[in-house]
């Protein structure tokens, strides 16, 4: 039995993915319980491939025994978040919450102002938790999907650099 993954083990690290990792990253994809059901069709046979790992920004967060919490994968031209998974057991620990901050800070240095969200459904209510605004819809595209999926964009505030106060301590 593994050990449960608790709120500490999130603060694990985030790191680029590579083309090793596409098995481990294709099967949290397949087992995601968020698509279960009518969703289900989607990921049906769906692949993490090695060769999307080489060309996109794919990170992934593990714990700090190696166990594989969430991934996301970021395009760049334009700016989209393309992928988000996060573990069934590692939900509402945190996860999606660093990997969304990790993303912005990986867009911002890649000059980007906003970044687009196609959200699965279910998950529009945590995009908006994490700062993203509805912006429209994107229609249903059958047989690939079969559902309308709210569209939405997180603005990438700049970056703060340091203040001459904030560098001293009052004390």
């Amino acid at each position: 039995m593994t050990p449960r993954i608790t709120r500490s083990a999130v603060a694990g690290t985030v790191r680029r993915a590579t083309a090793r990792d596409a098995k481990r990253l294709t099967r949290l994809v397949q087992v995601s319980s968020a698509y279960e059901g009518p969703y289900a069709p989607m990921i049906d046979g769906y692949r993490v491939g090695p060769d999307y790992i080489e060309t996109h920004r794919v990170f992934l967060a593990a714990a700090p025994d190696g166990r594989l919490l969430g991934f996301y994968a970021l395009l760049l031209a334009p700016p989209e978040l393309d992928l988000m998974f996060i573990a069934d057991a590692a939900q509402g620990l945190g996860v999606g919450r660093l990997l969304v901050e990790h993303m912005k800070g990986q867009a911002r240095d890649a000059g980007a102002d906003a970044v687009r969200v196609v959200s699965h459904p279910p998950a529009e209510g945590f995009y908006r938790r994490v700062g993203a605004e509805r912006v429209g819809t994107v229609a249903a595209n059958p047989p690939a999907v079969m559902w309308d999926r709210p569209e939405m964009v997180i603005t990438l505030g700049p970056v703060q650099a340091p203040t001459a106060e904030s560098c001293h301590s009052h004390g």
